[in-house]
């Protein structure tokens, strides 16, 4: 008598649990595909990007073979990737990974915890309330702090303006969540020109309406001018920057944080990547008065070098982010330990504490230091050696950000192309004040001297070439 399908399916995924041979060729294959990440072309060739169309094809009828099936996926989409976890990627602001964290991550992945409630992933409630701790102590935030560990900083920041809403409309008397938008307090949002475009995305999400942003003016550095800030009150919520995305600058913390306190205002920080530099002691500086803010949002997966998803969103206000972001139900079992929901507009997600905590287990506060340190330094080596190859750098490098002047629009896209293409790095282009740059982002820790000089090399042969 022929089985039915349902129990055949049954039977055939058990015994590939328990056999475990497509885990093997996967981890197998993850291998090979590491150790050629740091020696490779950094983009994918023509033929790896051809190759590719064997993946658009119809759904097929029948199931397939498990080990085929996982040998396409690396034969077709391994060489395709970006080895943006090499030392030669200085695209947007990607970050490499940590071997301890990736290792946790595959992991915790095989676990395939639902990190929403105690009840359900005892595990991951404690590693997340570790982490907190961690964070809290690192970068210096008062003892009060809550953590949310979201996809990105796209959508810790809502997170944090989420906080805010509700915490001004409390005080006004208003239930935000009960009555909406309509007839609610006008609140305020004030931020510099230079704010990252997720901070405008958090805004138009959470109805504040982008046509309705209070601009203050920056300097030559992208930096917020606190003396261009329009007058504060109880009903503003202002936005600083800890790390332009272009320059790398952060705004004026201290002078800032100062100013809102004294007007009642909520201080959020959009500190993607930049907020890292609290826990570096010769750095620490760009981040002075970091404590005197409400809500950070800060992501792992770029500078702490975590794998992706990792971000983080942080509020010293754990009142106004439960009531902000809380749902309920009759099934939700909420417990006396920490109930990771309660920090995320997100209920089922995966457990992307666990990672983080072996990235810091890992380094420790000591490692984190020099971690970090070095992406500046090298940052700084490239400013070095491509003015001394007679390129313009036209910002100065307080961080991990280097920004490069080839003169004009069409000779920027040609030598992004041009180096690109050679397989030797990849660096992408940008707009600073209103002119064309070349933007390198210095985020791995796999990035060493030579990497460098190397892609100062491929600078100069695509100058020489064009």
């Amino acid at each position: 008598m022929t089985k039915p399908m349902e129990e055949v399916l049954h039977e055939e995924m058990l015994s590939q649990l328990k056999d475990g041979a497509i885990f093997d060729r996967a981890l197998k294959h993850g291998k090979e595909y590491l150790a050629q990440s740091y020696d490779r072309n950094v983009a994918p060739g023509d033929d790896a990007a051809r190759a590719l169309a064997a993946f658009r094809e119809p759904l097929p009828e029948k199931r397939g073979d498990p080990l085929a099936i996982i040998d396409t996926l690396h034969e077709i989409g391994s060489p395709a990737t970006m080895s943006q976890i090499g030392g030669r990627f200085f695209g947007l602001v990607n970050g490499g990974v940590i071997p301890t964290a990736l290792a946790a991550r595959l992991l915790a992945d095989t676990w395939d915890q639902n990190a929403v409630l105690h009840a359900i992933s005892p595990t991951n409630a404690v590693l997340e309330e570790t982490c907190q701790d961690w964070l809290k102590g690192l970068l210096g935030l008062p003892e009060s702090t809550v953590a949310g560990f979201v996809s990105g900083t796209s959508m810790a920041i809502i997170c944090g303006l989420a906080a805010a809403r509700w915490r001004l409309c409390e005080q006004s008397g208003y239930d935000i969540n009960a009555s909406g938008m309509a007839a609610a307090p006008k609140l305020r949002i004030v931020t510099g020109r230079h704010a990252h475009s997720t901070v405008l995305k958090a805004v138009a999400l959470l109805g504040f309406g982008t046509d309705n942003i209070e601009w203050a003016e920056v300097d030559e550095q992208g930096r917020l001018r606190p003396e261009t800030m329009p007058v504060l009150d109880s009903q503003s919520i202002l936005i600083l920057q800890a790390g332009n995305v272009n320059s790398g600058a952060f705004d004026p913390i201290q002078a800032c944080c100062e100013i809102a306190r004294a007007a009642g205002a909520w201080v959020h920080i959009d500190g993607a990547f930049g907020l890292w530099a609290a826990a570096v002691k010769s750095l620490r500086h760009l981040t002075e008065g970091l404590e005197l803010a409400q809500s950070w949002s800060v992501d792992g997966h770029k500078t702490l070098n975590t794998p992706y998803d990792c971000g983080i969103s942080l509020c010293a206000d754990p009142p106004a982010m439960v009531k902000a972001l809380q749902n309920s139900g009759a099934y939700i079992m909420y417990s006396e330990q920490r109930d990771g929901m309660l920090y995320t507009p997100e209920m089922s997600r995966r457990a992307r504490a666990v990672d983080l905590w072996a990235a810091l287990k890992y380094l420790g506060r000591e490692g984190v230091d020099r971690m970090i340190l070095s992406l500046h330094e090298r940052a700084n080596q490239f400013a070095e050696e491509l003015s001394t190859a007679g390129f313009k750098i036209v910002n100065d490098v307080v961080f991990n950000q280097v920004l490069v002047d080839v003169d004009g629009q069409e000779k920027t896209n040609a030598m992004v192309n041009e180096i690109q293409n050679s397989g030797q790095a990849w660096v992408g282009s940008s707009v600073w004040f209103g002119e064309p740059v070349i933007r390198i982002s210095v985020c791995s820790w796999a990035t060493s001297h030579t990497d460098v000089s190397n892609t100062v090399s491929a600078f100069v042969s695509a100058r020489d070439k064009l």
